[in-house]
């Protein structure tokens, strides 16, 4: 394929996790011919992200998805707060922002099935991106962008999408810097399962617990079939034990740690992970005609949850934008060229970008975004904060910074800010 024409699509998207393919599902809706390039051969099941938001969750129901997985996740309708055993809050969520939590592969497999219905053979497993081109010459304009792989193949579209996650390589290409933003720790994990671990079954409701104890927080989050258990461990770099910064504990450590701090005995095995939760946000949301979009665009702490939820959100406006500005979406190639101002030579991030001399399509897109994902990160950060270790007279104002924010009318804006309204 490297010696003849390019593939040709409408959009290529570099990356196909959860992000990448649900903006595949939305333009495929939308009467666009997408092409998802994935390096990965199948869909990983580690433990990884659970927490569908309601804005995220309503995202899925258009496009197809939500009812595929109502029957695999747990709605979380509220939560409460407690430290030494001791109730601060309670928070209930109304019954349109409860958070689905399921398994981020299991989200991956409803996606691709869908796509699968609606485009098949637009998913490329195994196939790795390299560079993003921009053909100079008379052939630039109708060509708009290529994706060179690995193999030497050639895709070319008039859109690029990169969501190919926080390490990026032609993000850096593009010329776009990824700057480091306020909120960081270390945090161990473990997914507890079976009849004894204390969650429910899928398709139930359940509330989360946050204990906010004196050596940092510990989270019992529902799974279906158990819960997540989440303890912070320290700033990244040091420890309470002074062990190494990547010595995470083992599965007896972690049941210790646990059962120290909130009195809990896990039960059955515990296979537990260990991550450092810090936040990223990139300079630009796009360059020409390729735009970022989750993962690729913003590292959003997982405490709390909302990175995943935020990148279908991004996947919603971008699916919007290409729609309007595409051929295929229903703009003539002109009035699309004309948008985006076709017609600059050279690889992406080498010289002019990609549709340089005139404005890119992008503009609403990355001021919306980048301003809800400086917003989730500030969140973030203030949930990593009250979860951090505390004692003494900390520990006293902590609890009673809980008190309060439980009380109304605090109670229905944190519950906003919970849910990920506004963003």
């Amino acid at each position: 394929m490297s010696d003849g024409a390019p593939v040709r699509g409408d959009v290529v998207i570099v990356g196909g996790g959860p992000v990448g393919l649900l903006l595949a599902v939305l333009l495929a809706q939308r009467g666009l011919e997408p092409v998802v390039v994935e390096r990965r051969t199948r869909i990983a099941t580690r433990p990884k992200a659970v927490g569908v938001h309601a804005p995220g969750w309503r995202v899925l129901e258009a496009a197809g998805v939500a009812e595929r997985l109502e029957s695999s996740s747990v709605a979380i309708t509220g939560g409460e707060v407690e430290c030494d055993g001791r109730v601060l809050g309670r928070m209930r969520f109304p019954g349109d922002a409860a958070v689905r939590s399921v398994p981020q592969h299991l989200v991956e497999v409803a996606l691709e099935a869908r796509l699968a219905e609606l485009r098949p053979g637009a998913l490329r497993r195994g196939a790795e991106a390299v560079a993003v081109v921009a053909p100079a010459g008379e052939r630039a304009a109708p060509a708009g962008v290529r994706v060179r792989l690995a193999d030497a193949t050639e895709l070319s579209a008039d859109y690029a999408v990169l969501a190919d996650g926080v390490r990026s390589r032609l993000r850096a290409e593009l010329g776009i810097a990824w700057r480091l933003r306020r909120g960081s720790a270390r945090y161990t994990m473990a997914d507890v399962t079976g009849p004894r671990a204390g969650g429910v079954a899928a398709g139930s409701e359940a509330s989360a617990r946050l204990c906010f104890e004196r050596g940092g927080v510990v989270e019992a989050l529902p799974i279906p079939g158990g819960l997540r258990w989440v303890a912070h461990l320290g700033r990244p770099g040091r420890s309470r034990s002074g062990s190494a910064p990547h010595d995470w504990p083992d599965a007896a450590a972690f049941a210790s740690l646990v059962e120290g701090r909130v009195g809990v005995r896990l039960a059955g095995d515990v296979e537990p992970s260990g991550f450092v939760a810090r936040q990223r946000l990139a300079t630009r949301f796009a360059a020409g005609r390729v735009a970022l979009v989750g993962d690729a665009a913003h590292e959003i702490s997982p405490i709390g949850g909302q990175g995943m939820s935020l990148g279908f959100r991004d996947a919603e406006e971008l699916a919007g934008v290409l729609a309007a500005v595409s051929p295929a979406g229903g703009a003539s190639g002109a009035g699309a060229d004309a948008a985006v101002g076709g017609g600059a030579g050279g690889t992406v991030g080498a010289g002019p970008a990609v549709g340089a001399g005139g404005p890119a399509p992008f503009g609403p897109y990355e001021r919306h975004r980048r301003r809800a994902a400086s917003r989730a990160i500030r969140r973030a950060a203030f949930n990593m904060a009250m979860g951090g270790p505390a004692r003494g007279i900390r520990l006293a104002l902590r609890n009673l910074a809980v008190r309060v924010l439980a009380l109304p009318p605090a109670r229905a804006a944190l519950a906003r800010v919970f849910t990920m309204r506004g963003l």
